[in-house]
């Protein structure tokens, strides 16, 4: 199957650090189908060498299983063309089509890997030379707006020129393979389900930390935060995996009317209940990986007097019949004191306890996303021989890692992804009613912070955040996990 991929942003940032890295591995485990063109769109002036040779060296300083051999990387390269272009320019778009409608290849994805202002305009462009047919397929990035209008401004503009089945919503983290073992965990086993519920399952954490700051995108970071960055995609896709009902089956629009569901089904918020269960937070100076670091409020491109926050940690509700009073907590944020992606399920104590337990003990189920990828399950055990009228048990975990048993050079995230987009299979991407319903739930949060005189509260770089993220959960009487 013949394709033309045309990457629009093809010298920026996640073009080179990530899309051209997943297609290369793609181009490596033979899985890129052959016949593939990859067109770069961007307004540097480059011949197609240059644009090779440009990616050629940037390679070294992004992760891959191994480094390209010079057979490796010059078979690759054959694939990559440059075109320069203006996105503003209605005549460039008629030499991107004069180019495309030459080869005429079977599929052409069109990946947008541009500012978010510039994605109507581009789709309204390539739309008005035709490039807008039955074999199109467009890749949108986050955040897709910055609030409920702006979404539905840009999901409008795409119905205009693109049938819903043409667009591809990318959410990375649905593509990382220990998302896809969360699905296959659930819907592939008979193990759980029956655990899966209220009445055995006392509540759920989802944690996406980082040790980083804002690096180079402090103007950008400034003008989005944290809840847009991190809770209104990825967050919610992890609670909608761990929260949907077993869809009818695997096809995309099964999976995605579950996951619709459960967004539909989140507490709604009011003013007090934003108040107390979403705390927002900034980094001030501290330390991080024995560093001394600036603080937020110092990084390049941030507003002296900004008020964008950097930490999110809230309580929400699924009120449906198998969550009901069921309490999901999510954490996420930057200079944390580790970078740490995963979800806790912790299950009730047992109703009558015959043994001793160290306090507080509970099985729990720890899926670790990021940097290690695989199932913890923490139970209690009988070790060393105890007294008969007094025995005592102790924590105990069985671990499976996922590198361990299946390798480490495993299908990342983007590379699933770009294959599935090539392939046309919509399974792992956002469709536009439940991106419209992630952003009218989080909705409430930005009007009450744009009125909320108090502004974010500070946590030292290098800490889990601030202590009122602690308070909020210690109110249920749970705590987060690294503070087990």
């Amino acid at each position: 199957m013949s394709f033309d991929l045309v990457l629009f942003g093809g010298t920026g940032d996640l073009a080179w650090r990530k899309l051209l890295p997943a297609l290369f591995q793609a181009f490596r485990h033979g899985t890129l189908p052959a016949g593939g063109r990859i067109i770069s769109v961007a307004r540097d002036d480059l011949t197609d060498e240059q644009y090779r040779s440009r990616i050629r060296s940037r390679f070294d300083g992004v992760e891959l299983a191994k480094r390209p051999t010079a057979d490796e990387f010059a078979r690759f390269a054959a694939l990559l063309h440059h075109l320069r272009m203006d996105l503003s320019q209605p005549q460039d778009y008629a030499r991107l089509a004069a180019m495309l409608q030459a080869r005429n290849a079977d599929s052409l994805v069109m990946y947008i890997a541009t500012a978010p202002s510039l994605f109507t305009t581009v789709c309204e462009q390539f739309a008005a030379v035709g490039l807008n047919g039955p074999a199109t397929r467009v890749v949108l990035e986050k955040p897709l707006g910055h609030d409920l209008p702006s979404n539905r401004a840009i999901n409008a503009t795409l119905r205009r020129v693109l049938r819903e089945d043409q667009v591809f919503r990318i959410d990375h983290y649905l593509g990382k393979p220990s998302v896809q073992n969360l699905f296959a965990m659930r819907f592939g086993n008979a193990l759980f389900e029956p655990l899966w519920r209220r009445e055995t399952i006392a509540n759920i954490q989802i944690t996406i930390a980082e040790e980083l700051g804002v690096e180079t995108r402090g103007a950008f970071y400034d003008q989005t935060g944290a809840l847009r960055d991190m809770v209104q995609n990825h967050a919610l896709q992890l609670l909608c995996a761990i929260g949907m009902e077993p869809p009818i089956n695997a096809s995309a629009n099964a999976i995605r009317d579950e996951k619709l569901k459960v967004l539909q089904s989140l507490k709604p918020w009011s003013p007090d209940t934003v108040g107390q269960q979403v705390i927002r937070g900034q980094y001030a100076a501290g330390t991080s990986q024995g560093q001394a670091v600036a603080g937020y409020l110092q990084e390049n491109g941030v507003a002296p007097d900004s008020t964008t926050e950097t930490f999110v940690a809230l309580r929400t509700e699924i009120s449906n019949w198998r969550w009901a009073g069921v309490p999901f907590y999510i954490r996420t944020g930057k200079r944390l004191a580790g970078r740490n992606a995963h979800i806790v399920v912790n299950f009730r104590p047992v109703p009558h306890p015959i043994f001793q337990t160290p306090a507080g003990a509970a099985n729990r189920l720890v899926i670790n996303l990021q940097p290690r990828d695989g199932l913890e399950l923490h139970l209690l055990a009988q070790g060393a021989a105890q007294h008969q009228n007094a025995p005592a048990l102790a924590p105990v975990h069985l671990n499976l890692d996922f590198d361990q048993r299946f390798g480490t050079e495993r299908v990342g995230a983007y590379e699933r992804l770009l294959l599935d987009v090539i392939a046309g299979r919509l399974n792992l991407f956002v469709r536009s009613d439940e991106q419209e319903e992630a952003w009218r739930w989080v909705e409430p949060i930005l009007e009450h912070w744009r009125t909320d005189p108090h502004g974010p509260r500070l946590y030292a770089a290098g800490s889990w955040g601030p202590s009122a993220a602690s308070a909020m959960i210690a109110r249920d009487g749970f705590c987060w996990s690294e503070e087990v």
